[in-house]
C-alpha cells in the first residue's frame, strides 16, 4: 500500500496540521510561540523529575510521550518496528546534551524557531539563520566521510526502553497530577507560575502528540533533515513540510489574535541576536551530527531506534545542567555561563565532525 504521506502532497499535509495545532495548543494554555516546543518540553520534564530546580518550567509535557507513542504505534502498524542501535552512543549523548543547551540560550528548537516566526517574533529570524548554519557545517563533515558507523539489530526489548521509560513517566503524572498552587504533589515537580504552568488539557495534549507522532513516522518529517537535503541534494521534499508548517501556524495565529510582530515583548525570547543565531548554530550543528532534529529524535525512537533513544536522554541530561549550571537564557538575557557553555559545545561538536570517520566508528 502507498505510504501517501511520504508524497509531496503528503508532507505538506503533514506540516500544515502540524502547524495549525501548534497555534491551537498555544490557544488552548500552552505557552505563547509555544504551542509545541521539543526542547522546551523536554526541559520542563526534567524540572518535573527533579534534575533541575527552575521553578518556571517543569511539567510533563504529554506531548511527548504522544510523539513516542504515536510513531511507535505507525510502526507497529506498518511493520517498521525494528530495534536496533549500537552507533556511538555515548555521542549521541553528548551531542543531545549540547544540542538542548544550544536551544535553551536561543529559547527553542527548530519547531519552536519556525512557530515564533509564524507568531511575528521577529527573534526568531536569527535563530533560523543560525540553525541553517549550523546545519551547513554538519554538512560538510557529511561530505567529507563524517559517520557515527552502522547500527546493528537489537532484540525487541531494547527497542521498548525509550517507550516504557516515558509511559513510566505519564504513569507517575496520572498518579500524581499537578494540583493548584502546589508546587509538588507526589514525587513530580510542577510550575505554578511562569511557562511550565500553562498547558493545554492533559489528554488534549496526548491526542495531539499521538497524532503528530503517528504521521510524523509515516512521512519522516524533520526540520533538519529538510535543510540538510536542501544544502546536500537540493531536494525541497522535507522543505516544503516546513515551509507548510510556518504558513499554516501563521494562517491559524492570525485567525485566533495571536499573531504580535515584533522585536521586544515577546512571549520567552530575548532580543540578544548574536546569541540567537549562534545558540542555534550550535544546536543545528548537534542536530545534524546526530542525524535528526529533536522531533525526528522521538519519532526514531518510538520505531526501536536505541540510539535516537540515548539522544533524547542527552538532551533531558543537557536540559538539566542548562538550568543547574546557569547555562539557560531567559526573558531578561543570557545566563551567567551560556556564552562559555556556546563556545565549549561548538569546539566539542567540531572535534566531532573532524575526528569521527566510517574506519574509527567501527567496531
Amino acid at each position: 500500500m502507498k505510504n501517501l504521506f511520504a508524497t509531496r502532497w503528503g508532507i505538506i499535509g503533514v506540516g500544515t496540521f502540524i502547524g495549525a495545532v501548534a497555534a491551537l495548543l498555544q490557544y488552548w494554555g500552552n505557552p505563547g510561540n509555544m504551542g509545541i516546543c521539543v526542547a522546551c518540553f523536554e526541559r520542563d520534564i526534567a524540572g518535573a523529575l527533579g534534575l533541575h530546580r527552575a521553578g518556571v518550567v517543569q511539567y510533563i509535557r504529554p506531548e511527548i510521550i504522544g510523539f513516542v507513542f504515536g510513531s511507535l504505534a505507525a510502526a507497529m502498524i506498518f511493520k517498521e518496528f525494528r530495534p536496533r542501535g549500537g552507533s556511538a552512543p555515548i555521542v549521541r549523548f553528548v551531542l543531545g546534551a549540547f544540542a538542548m543547551i544550544g536551544a535553551l540560550v536561543f529559547l527553542g528548537c527548530p519547531w519552536r524557531a519556525m512557530l515564533r516566526l509564524a507568531g511575528g517574533d521577529g527573534n526568531a529570524i536569527l535563530g533560523i539563520i543560525g540553525l541553517i548554519a549550523g546545519v551547513w557545517i554538519g554538512t560538510r563533515f557529511l561530505k567529507n566521510g563524517y559517520s557515527l558507523g552502522r547500527t546493528h539489530k537489537f532484540s525487541a526489548t531494547a527497542g521498548w526502553v525509550l517507550p516504557a521509560i516515558f509511559a513510566f513517566f505519564f504513569l507517575l503524572m496520572l498518579i500524581y497530577p499537578p494540583s493548584e498552587g502546589m508546587a509538588k504533589n507526589g514525587v513530580l515537580f510542577y510550575s505554578t507560575k511562569g511557562p511550565g504552568a500553562m498547558h493545554a488539557p492533559i489528554f488534549v495534549s496526548l491526542l495531539v502528540g499521538l497524532a503528530i507522532g503517528f504521521i510524523a513516522q509515516r512521512s519522516r518529517f524533520c526540520t533538519m533533515g529538510a535543510f540538510r537535503d536542501l544544502i546536500l541534494f537540493k531536494q525541497t521534499h522535507l522543505f516544503s513540510g516546513v515551509v507548510a508548517l510556518v504558513v499554516f501556524a501563521f494562517i491559524t495565529n492570525l485567525i485566533l489574535g495571536q499573531f504580535h510582530p515584533g522585536f521586544k515583548n515577546q512571549p520567552v525570547s530575548h532580543t540578544l541576536h548574536i546569541w540567537n543565531a549562534l545558540g542555534m548554530v550550535l544546536a543545528g550543528l548537534a542536530f545534524a551530527l546526530a542525524g535528526g532534529c529533536p522531533g525526528r529524535q522521538l519519532f526514531l525512537s518510538g520505531e526501536g531506534d536505541a540510539d535516537a533513544g540515548v539522544f533524547v536522554l542527552g538532551m533531558i541530561f543537557g536540559a538539566g545542567i542548562s538550568h543547574n549550571f546557569g547555562l539557560a537564557s531567559s526573558p531578561s538575557g543570557l545566563g551567567p555561563h551560556g556564552i562559555a557553555a556556546v563556545v565549549i559545545g561548538l569546539a566539542v561538536c567540531l572535534v566531532i565532525g573532524f575526528t569521527i570517520k566510517p574506519q574509527t566508528a567501527r567496531r
